[in-house]
């Protein structure tokens, strides 16, 4: 069974932090300006000690490049977040839309970069941040993907071509997930065994992760829990935000964004 790297990384929370509050899969975008609105309204109210950005903030990134274009959606949701890091750190892990979200975006941003997975402790708390697709085993045909986009060289070819280019291929591919959601395919869910594994690893009590859009919290052997977060989509008929908000006894809750604040 794959293991990954375990963990790649480990973020020392400060005393003085009151609270973490973790989101993913806002999916950002144009086209979907609720959304965007949202996320813009919570960064600027959140009353929480620090923030982390669990993957897929965006629907898709297709370079860092993208930030040099003057007036882009990339460069206007960067500089959103500067102004946002100024307030209280911004930790961003990337996702499988966002996974060529690099260097630059991270300094454009002001953000930090997390590795995944990434294990927080705060105290004596031990809380397992990833974004969750690494452990989706039973989605064979992308876990082979993710081993080959994941490699330098296949990045670097796929940067070289053309950002016009670039951002036909990930409408192309938008257009492809649509259909899939529309088709009612189901998607894998996270692996226990594996799940299990990366817990034990670390000595870790809690996962936190997104990625599968199934919010809940599982009990698992042991005294572990996973806990899946919401994704975001504010644009349609039932609209859904969601805030977990961590404490330094190691509670969570879960908040609608409207009693985030």
């Amino acid at each position: 069974m794959p293991t990954t790297a375990l963990p790649a990384q480990t973020l020392h929370a400060p005393t003085h932090w009151s609270a973490v509050e973790c989101i993913a899969d806002l999916h950002l975008q144009a086209s979907e300006p609720a959304t965007l609105a949202a996320w813009q309204r919570y960064l600027k109210s959140s009353p929480a000690s620090a923030i982390v950005i669990l993957g897929d903030l965006f629907e898709s990134w297709v370079g860092d490049d993208a930030l040099q274009e003057a007036g882009s959606f990339e460069a206007q949701c960067a500089a959103t977040l500067h102004a946002a890091s100024q307030q209280r750190p911004i930790y961003f892990m990337v996702g499988n839309r966002d996974f060529l979200a690099d260097a630059a975006f991270l300094r454009a941003s002001g953000m930090q970069g997390l590795a995944d997975p990434t294990l927080l402790v705060w105290g004596p708390q031990r809380i397992l941040l990833s974004h969750g697709d690494a452990l989706c085993l039973d989605d064979t045909e992308y876990q082979q993907f993710r081993a080959i986009s994941r490699q330098p060289a296949w990045q670097q070819q796929l940067l070289a071509r053309p950002l016009v280019e670039r951002r036909a291929l990930a409408q192309h591919l938008r257009s492809e997930s649509e259909q899939r959601k529309q088709s009612g395919m189901e998607y894998a869910d996270a692996d226990p065994a594996l799940t299990d594994q990366w817990l034990a690893h670390t000595q870790a009590h809690t996962l936190i992760h997104g990625h599968t859009h199934r919010p809940a919290d599982h009990t698992l052997p042991a005294g572990r829990t996973r806990v899946v977060l919401s994704d975001w989509h504010c644009d349609g008929p039932a609209p859904r935000a969601e805030v977990l908000r961590i404490t330094p006894n190691g509670q969570w809750q879960r908040l609608p964004l409207a009693d985030a604040f």
